[in-house]
């Protein structure tokens, strides 16, 4: 199969590319970029006006199956990816059985070759069932396909089996990513600890929660030299640990994800649940400290920890109600109109932490348009515009907190492995 995307203004961090050309696929890889390239027997995709970027990989999502596929299907997430933008994601190992089995992980594989739009490449957990008791067979997992190992959702704990955890994924070479709380310090907190918990009696969950666990991580990679990848990081505290590892050189990396970029905890003020999330909306100050963080380049990408929910898990008191929102289809619309568009980060920047710098600390074949490459490309509108409609979602989850939100810039065309998986019709989302 070839396809030609042409005209379109190509933007790769990795080979340096910022101009109008063409990009020639065949037989799933990138042949050529140039201007007024053709290929007989190609499909024409006509980019003017439009940007062209590497395939968008979300390195944290929660796909629900096997087990909770009331909640999400590979299938429906998936598809939730590619109407976002995003041709890879990077799939959560807390699922029912775990994925802490090389069984788990084939499954997982083989379901999303399947029925998948994206490509899904999975994580395995570090802990045998999530428990934090004993470690899961790490070489067996990565032999079977994982891309990394985490308990996400749940923090290891206890630090000496951290250390054997990191000291057995730097045999594999693979990255930690690591869910820092430390739950000792908020029994049935729910929000973040400070003025709006106060106001609205709320338990809290401290910032040093957080703070902790980061320090305490960043001490065991030097200690190991593993490859640590803090999850969804939101405070100014947990920042600055990372930043000084990046100082020393120690290989640890951060995401961050829209939500803690764009909202703070006064957002929670309605009792909206759809507010809840784990690690909860900061502070002002947090959020301004992550803003920093985009600019300076300490914070290494923006994932979305897409926690799809049903209805009624999230239909009941606040203090009651699961942790977790929705972000595939929502992330780059909100990236692009309230960071590239405000000029907070330059779109330039916006690629790298969507695309090349995830497909980098995974160590990926993907993240760069580069001749040779897998053919998954981004194609944006920076002039679309859109509402958010959840109840037009592909995914399963409603559960977000930009509901109503109107937004410019947004994904157009998703291709993968020069396949076009999804293309937009109309300027609704």
């Amino acid at each position: 199969m070839r396809l030609v995307v042409s005209k379109g203004r190509v933007i790769d961090p990795v080979s340096r590319l910022d101009a109008t050309l063409d990009i020639l696929v065949e037989d799933g890889r990138i042949a050529a970029v140039g201007p007024e390239l053709s290929a007989s027997g190609a499909t024409i995709l006509d980019a003017s006006g439009r940007v062209v970027v590497p395939g968008l990989i979300d390195m944290h999502v929660h796909l629900r199956e096997p087990g909770f596929e009331h909640k999400e299907t590979i299938e429906s997430g998936t598809a939730a990816a590619a109407s976002g933008g995003f041709t890879a994601v990077v799939a959560m190992a807390n699922t029912s059985p775990v994925n802490d089995t090389a069984a788990v992980t084939e499954y997982v594989l083989r379901r999303s070759a399947e029925v998948g739009k994206a490509t899904v490449f999975p994580v395995g957990a570090i802990t045998k069932g999530l428990e934090g008791k004993c470690l899961s067979e790490i070489g067996e997992l990565v032999n079977a396909g994982v891309v990394a190992v985490s308990d996400d959702g749940h923090p290891v704990e206890n630090p000496l089996l951290m250390r054997r955890a990191m000291e057995y994924s730097t045999l594999f070479d693979v990255p930690i990513i690591e869910h820092c709380e430390t739950p000792e310090l908020h029994p049935g907190g729910s929000m973040h600890e400070g003025f709006w918990s106060t106001c609205l009696g709320l338990r809290g969950i401290p910032a040093a929660s957080e703070e902790i666990a980061v320090r305490r991580n960043v001490a065991l990679a030097e200690l190991t030299g593993a490859r640590l990848h803090v999850a969804h990081l939101s405070t100014r505290g947990a920042l600055q640990a990372v930043r000084e590892a990046k100082r020393k050189a120690l290989p640890v990396t951060c995401e961050v994800t829209p939500h803690h970029l764009l909202l703070t905890d006064e957002a929670v003020r309605g009792y909206d649940t759809n507010t809840k999330m784990m690690p909860p909306l900061r502070s002002e100050e947090d959020r301004q400290a992550l803003w920093e963080g985009l600019a300076d380049g300490t914070v290494d990408a923006i994932a979305t920890d897409h926690a799809p929910h049903h209805l009624d898990d999230k239909c009941v008191e606040y203090d009651k109600a699961a942790f977790g929102v929705v972000g595939l289809e929502t992330a780059v619309p909100l990236c692009l109109d309230r960071l590239v568009d405000k000029k907070i980060i330059s779109l330039s920047r916006l690629v790298e932490l969507l695309s090349s710098n995830p497909a980098r600390i995974l160590r990926l074949p993907k993240g760069s348009l580069a001749v040779g490459a897998d053919a998954d490309i981004t194609i944006l509108d920076l002039e679309r515009t859109s509402t958010v409609r959840p109840e037009r979602f592909q995914s399963k989850g409603r559960n977000t907190p930009f509901a109503g939100w109107e937004l410019r810039g947004g994904p157009v065309v998703t291709v993968v492995g020069g396949r076009i998986v999804w293309q937009a019709h109309d300027e609704a989302m």
